[in-house]
């Protein structure tokens, strides 16, 4: 060890139980607060401290934990908004996911014997979210053609769905 870091192992080895104790109350873990404890003196690590530097090892201690503490918050906020948006699916039951999935493949094989254009336009539309005017534009044809393809898409799909019912 070098001459620089033995004055702060000594002192760390004096104030450990304090620094853990105040970590503890803070994060309330006794097994984090001696993690969060290391990451003090790592932090601290080859800074010249002296025996006057008691308040640098406990008001970093006290930023470690408060930092631990902010983290926990975030992670947990961002869990409950993250669960909901994922939980509908996981409560698919097989034979469900199984059929829609059957649906799926059905409407996709209608919509693949439509003309080429026909089927741009209508992914255009249900999939990139764009609006006739913004199809007629990128296509350069007019509104009254897109509606058009877009029945007939759609026609198709609701044939294709009432056989598969039939």
């Amino acid at each position: 060890m070098g001459t620089t870091s033995t004055p702060l192992l000594e002192l760390f080895l004096a104030e450990h139980g304090k620094i853990i104790r105040l970590i503890d109350r803070i994060v309330g873990c006794r097994e984090t607060a001696e993690e969060l404890a290391q990451d003090v003196f790592v932090k601290l690590w080859g800074r010249i401290i002296t025996d006057q530097d008691r308040s640098l090892l406990f008001r970093t201690a006290q930023t470690v934990a408060i930092d631990h503490v902010r983290a926990q918050r975030v992670r947990s906020n961002y869990a409950q908004i993250a669960t909901p948006e994922q939980g509908p699916a996981q409560g698919i039951a097989p034979d469900t996911a199984a059929a829609a999935r059957q649906e799926l493949d059905l409407l996709l094989q209608a919509l693949h014997l439509l003309p080429e254009r026909t089927q741009r336009i209508f992914f255009l539309n249900r999939l990139d979210g764009l609006s006739y005017p913004e199809i007629a534009k990128a296509l350069g044809v007019s509104v009254s053609t897109i509606e058009k393809e877009m029945i007939r898409a759609l026609d198709s799909c609701r044939q294709c769905l009432a056989n598969r019912r039939s």
